[in-house]
């Protein structure tokens, strides 16, 4: 069994990492830290897992990280890389969830984040967490940085056509929408229900810190400079996200060669569904599952092809995918216990 610690357990992707590993058959779940609620049962405060998780709260100062096998930092961009080094010399495998070893360029990590980089010597080992674009170097990794929840849309839809090479990779346009959950599990004026509920708002368009990440690995794929306007919006639902991706094109292709290029792409990927040409996927096709739909348009068979891609912004855009790495580095099948059916209605 693989002995497991979450930093961070009182978040939506902490909560998220529970449901999904109290029920995984290769997992102990040994230590779930939160220095607030320290000594409080985790199902007292999500009632949901009564009966499935049995562990309570304890302080990152007692939680007994270094006997696990692996941790997630369910936490705010900083924490993971303060203590990944000493969980690392203790042979514990680090998966973090938020900023801190997404980015190569530790320049643009510090002038997106704010803060100086901990342990840049770590980073340079970190793999990127996008299992179906870095499948071998996650399984040989210690130190994983899950993607962020737009960039795995953007990354997923984009990478056919840029690795085809059949596209404008200079003038690449994603307008991405989120639940409100994407905002985190904290008290905010703007996710409170009466703000968010019945509105619908763009935010970051001078700049998000999902931009960068981005850039760096869709110009990999490109192999060259890439250009993209990227506006997220708020949407009035818990979860779900729907990124609508437009690129032009520069080579003669039929639309039959370019649904072929994503069904070759991801005709063996358990998590990624190419939908028929033409498709409308919905956010709720993917409610609390760890699968990504996409499908394919290409307007009055013109120069442009529009890609829809939806997710669960929790789970196949956070906590899910983590587990899903997790899996490969510890040898499993990649799919054990992510199997789950989207919840319908």
């Amino acid at each position: 069994m693989i002995k497991v610690g979450i930093v961070g357990g009182t978040g939506y992707t902490g909560v998220e990492l529970l449901r999904i590993l109290s029920t995984h058959p290769q997992v102990q779940l040994t230590a779930i830290t939160s220095r607030k609620e320290d000594g409080m049962p985790v199902a007292d405060m999500f009632p949901s897992l009564r009966g499935r998780v049995n562990l309570a709260f304890s302080s990152p100062d007692n939680a007994k990280l270094t006997e696990c096998d692996v941790v997630f930092f369910a936490t705010p961009h900083g924490v993971a890389m303060a203590q990944a080094r000493e969980l690392l010399a203790a042979g514990v495998k680090v998966i973090d969830l938020a900023a801190d070893f997404r980015l190569q360029d530790i320049d643009a990590f510090e002038k997106w984040y704010k803060m100086p980089h901990g342990c840049p010597d770590l980073l340079k080992e970190a793999a990127y967490g996008l299992v179906e674009l870095n499948r071998e170097a996650i399984k040989k990794a210690r130190i994983v940085g899950n993607p962020g929840c737009y960039p795995t849309t953007m990354q997923l839809g984009f990478a056919p056509l840029l690795k085809a090479g059949v596209i404008d990779a200079t003038h690449l346009i994603a307008d991405c929408k989120s639940g409100v959950s994407g905002a985190g599990r904290k008290a905010e004026v703007a996710t409170l229900f009466s703000e968010a509920g019945d509105n619908f708002k763009a935010y970051g368009v001078s700049g998000h810190r999902h931009l960068p990440e981005t850039l760096e690995r869709l110009s990999d794929m490109a192999k060259g400079k890439v250009g993209l306007i990227f506006t997220p919006h708020l949407t009035p639902m818990i979860r779900g996200m729907h990124s609508t991706l437009y690129a032009r094109l520069t080579t003669e292709v039929d639309n039959a060669g370019l649904q072929k290029l994503y069904e070759d792409m991801y005709a063996n990927e358990p998590f990624v569904d190419v939908m028929p040409f033409g498709s409308h996927p919905e956010t709720r096709s993917t409610r609390a599952s760890n699968m990504l739909r996409i499908a394919l348009h290409r307007p009055d068979n013109g120069d442009t092809v529009v890609v829809l891609v939806v997710q669960d912004n929790l789970v196949k855009g956070a906590s899910g995918q983590a587990v899903q790495c997790m899996n490969l580095m510890f040898g499993l099948d990649e799919t054990t216990g992510l199997m789950h059916v989207p919840v319908l209605p």
